[in-house]
């Protein structure tokens, strides 16, 4: 069973049903024994950081999630889901994420529009249970603020927007998705499939 984390932000429905068409198990749920129970965990988001966290703290859903990550059992993040792995956000302030993964996510400067919107090709940088027998491809983007990680060794994949661009991270059990894999066609689900095959 992959536990869906419902703390108030996030594409759960679309997230759901991918997980269910690739032949799994998903439950879309706020429960901390639910979550702590399933096999593998999926923490989506689309917002702002500070009140992802906000909403995380106050629903203790913070805690659980760390709880599963010290588990060692999948858990991974999904766009803004992503984000949060990390130990801090410039989003509208300063935030603390949840400080799994070290790095900051910062914002997009430069002369081009912003948000970074559409399709983009993915980059594999290093190998990882994640990307094995894939061929490097297009994915979906949508986000104004990208993830700078502190260690070279957590970047499994970049896409170049005006710069090199995080896009998948790992690092043991935890993993991040800055692009929607259950809306990046053919690749995207595959990735997503990868994921879901660790959890077994």
């Amino acid at each position: 069973m992959i536990a869906i984390i419902d703390y108030g932000m996030g594409n759960l429905h679309s997230v759901s049903k991918a997980v269910e068409r690739l032949g799994f198990e998903a439950v879309v749920t706020s429960d901390p024994e639910v979550i702590l129970s399933a096999s593998g965990a999926v923490l989506p988001g689309v917002g702002a950081f500070g009140d992802a966290m906000d909403n995380l703290r106050e629903t203790g859903l913070k805690e659980t999630v760390l709880e599963y990550a010290a588990s060692g059992k999948p858990l991974l993040g999904i766009c803004l889901g992503m984000q949060l792995l990390f130990a801090e956000s410039e989003e509208h302030g300063q935030h603390n994420g949840l400080n799994l993964l070290p790095g900051k996510v910062v914002r997009f400067r430069g002369p081009y529009k912003v948000p970074h919107m559409g399709w983009n090709r993915l980059s594999f940088r290093r190998s990882s249970p994640l990307l094995e027998g894939l061929e490097e491809g297009h994915v979906y983007f949508v986000h104004s603020y990208h993830v700078i990680p502190e260690e070279t060794n957590d970047l499994l994949a970049t896409t170049d927007y005006y710069q090199a661009v995080t896009a998948i991270v790992g690092r043991g059990n935890v993993y991040g998705m800055q692009f929607h894999p259950e809306k990046s066609s053919d690749l995207g689900m595959k990735l997503l499939e990868r994921f879901l095959k660790l959890c077994r």
